[in-house]
């Protein structure tokens, strides 16, 4: 009776231990799951200033910070970058996919790979670090948000932008509502800085709103007060109450 009982006993705990295991499995899978890209360029001026970085010759256009499958991340630790698959693209991603703060960009290709790369390898287009970044630099060039912004006006300035007007010009050239994100604003000055521009599609390439789904707990919301305590560090989706600081090149801080 006692070896029942003992038998019966260990067979609860491996149920115990296995569902764990199993539990943890799904969890884990459940975190690469995405149904969305997210194509993403920044404004290599706005990008210097939150990193209080004196950028020699920053690019005087958008650039790709990156091609990221929704939040999914970090889909295969063991899917090493290696800089010779892409040799052929180098040219191009010197010019359009450049690391504003650092002269050798392998670093951020490297971590983008890693990151969004080894995720999007979902889908066979994607399959492989050449397919990936082949695909980035097909969407950057075909859906040229540098042309969308200057064909409607939208320039670096010193003077101010509104965001509806800075939104409607995305809006009209894709169709489909993007992601704009500035740095907020130093207290005692009004103007937030335009910093980054999200351009979204679906599993099959095709445009769609990029606010689809989202969680507004991070956003720096219409109407919400500046809190003086925060650093102007990250980037946080525009206020469209503000005016909107899209900083030419040259442009010297204080």
């Amino acid at each position: 009776m006692k070896c029942v009982v003992a038998l019966l006993l260990f067979g609860c705990l491996c149920l115990v231990f296995s569902y764990g295991y199993v539990s943890q499995e799904i969890f884990e899978r459940s975190k690469h799951i995405w149904n969305k890209l997210i194509l993403t360029h920044h404004w290599p001026v706005t990008v210097c200033k939150m990193n209080n970085s004196l950028c020699k010759d920053p690019p005087t256009v958008w650039t790709l910070h990156g091609l990221w499958p929704g939040k999914a991340n970090m889909c295969n630790k063991s899917w090493p970058f290696k800089i010779n698959e892409i040799q052929d693209l180098l040219p191009e991603m010197i010019h359009l996919w450049p690391d504003i703060l650092h002269p050798n960009a392998s670093q951020l290709w490297k971590h983008e790979w890693l990151k969004h790369g080894t995720c999007a390898a979902k889908l066979d287009c994607m399959n492989s670090e050449h397919k990936y970044f082949s695909k980035a630099l097909e969407l950057y060039k075909k859906y040229d948000l540098n042309g969308a912004l200057v064909k409607f006006g939208i320039v670096p300035s010193t003077s101010y932008y509104q965001m509806k007007d800075i939104k409607a010009a995305i809006m009209k050239t894709y169709g489909v509502m993007p992601k704009i994100q500035c740095l907020p604003p130093d207290c005692g000055q009004s103007p937030q800085i335009l910093g980054q521009i999200e351009i979204c599609f679906t599993k099959e390439f095709e445009l769609r709103n990029c606010t689809e789904g989202e969680s507004k707990s991070h956003h720096f919301l219409k109407d919400t007060p500046v809190d003086c305590s925060l650093k102007q560090e990250d980037f946080c989706v525009c206020n469209d109450t503000l005016k909107t600081y899209y900083p030419p090149v040259n442009q010297t801080w204080n």
